[in-house]
């Protein structure tokens, strides 16, 4: 077992090569049919498909998912090429676990994106466990501080820390914890799901410590239960393939969390694969789409190759809009009259 976080960070990215499996493409987007129009009365041209996130305009709801970080030149390749397309196409970005550079000095760098990203959405990330293990507001400060970020994801993992041969699984009390942080950070702090989907008691947890932005990253995606499976060290541990597909999928997530809409934020990722699964996701209560396995090998090649990836998915968010005759994106949101029906 290789117990460095600074490695753990390649074997998670190279666990996609080994096994395609990981991609579960459970499509449970695909159940929800919307109501076409075949007279839109509505210019493609003039669809405006802009939001605003932390004071900021992007140019449509995507967010890049959380990947990596860390000290190794394939990894600041990966966010650098990222950060750069998230500038050039307006959208935003958040990082992967920043843990690595409190373990490792120079994975400070893989996380010093705004140099690539001077006027889009960046957010930090932090796993809310390690609040469990001496984490405080110092290092908390200091993720944001390197990023220059817009806000701070507090991940849970819970499951991929079950899974993980040397995972952090102390969650007690950490709800508490994060309630005292929060105030004490420059930037609004964010509770995300890593793939298995957040619950109404868990919002409601969140809400009472005084958070309103939620990422609820369901199941239906990449499992990190299955890359943790990949990693196991005896042959006959099978706990990460019996729980692979563990989890609430993130449509269903979404309909659960729709009485909190008046109190928070959502974003929806776990699945989300082209722009329809977006529009369904904004339509279901989603102001953000997180999209992150998509981006991960065109990351590794160039800057260019994730802002075609971008562009398609824009492109794509914006037909669905015409279709629906849907002229911004605030006609979408909530508005449940366009879906003709869920199987």
């Amino acid at each position: 077992m290789i117990d460095s976080t600074n490695d753990r960070k390649i074997e998670h990215i190279r666990a996609f090569d080994r096994d395609p499996a990981i991609e579960r493409d459970a499509r449970y987007f695909d159940r929800i049919h919307l109501l076409h129009r075949a007279l839109p009365e509505i210019d493609l041209s003039e669809i405006d498909s802009s939001v605003q996130w932390f004071g900021k305009t992007l140019s449509f709801p995507l967010l890049i998912s959380s990947m990596t970080g860390g000290n190794h030149d394939l990894v600041r390749k990966i966010n650098t090429n990222l950060a750069l397309a998230a500038e050039h196409c307006q959208v935003a970005m958040a990082v992967g676990s920043q843990r690595v550079m409190f373990v490792d000095e120079q994975a400070r760098s893989s996380f010093e994106l705004r140099q690539y990203a001077p006027s889009t959405v960046l957010i930090a990330n932090i796993g809310a466990v390690q609040l469990n293990y001496a984490f405080t507001q110092k290092e908390c400060q200091a993720a944001i501080d390197v990023l220059q970020a817009d806000a701070l994801y507090l991940h849970l993992n819970p499951l991929q820390e079950a899974v993980q041969p040397e995972g952090d699984t102390n969650f007690k009390g950490l709800a508490a914890k994060i309630a005292d942080l929060c105030p004490k950070l420059s930037v609004p702090v964010m509770l995300k799901e890593v793939g298995a989907g957040l619950s109404p008691a868990d919002v409601q947890l969140g809400l009472q410590a005084g958070i309103s932005y939620f990422d609820v990253a369901g199941s239906g995606g990449t499992s990190w239960s299955r890359i943790e499976h990949q990693r196991r060290v005896s042959p006959g541990d099978n706990l990460g393939l019996t729980f692979q597909d563990w989890g609430v999928p993130t449509p269903l997530a979404l309909k659960l969390l729709d009485a909190y809409q008046s109190q928070a934020t959502f974003v929806a990722s776990g699945g989300v694969r082209d722009g329809i699964d977006m529009v369904k996701s904004v339509i279901l209560g989603a102001s953000f789409c997180g999209v992150a396995a998509p981006l991960l090998q065109p990351a590794m090649e160039s800057a260019e190759a994730v802002i075609e990836v971008i562009e398609r998915l824009r492109r794509e968010f914006v037909t669905a809009m015409f279709l629906l005759g849907m002229p911004d994106v605030a006609s979408l949101f909530r508005n449940e009259s366009l879906i003709l029906e869920e199987r």
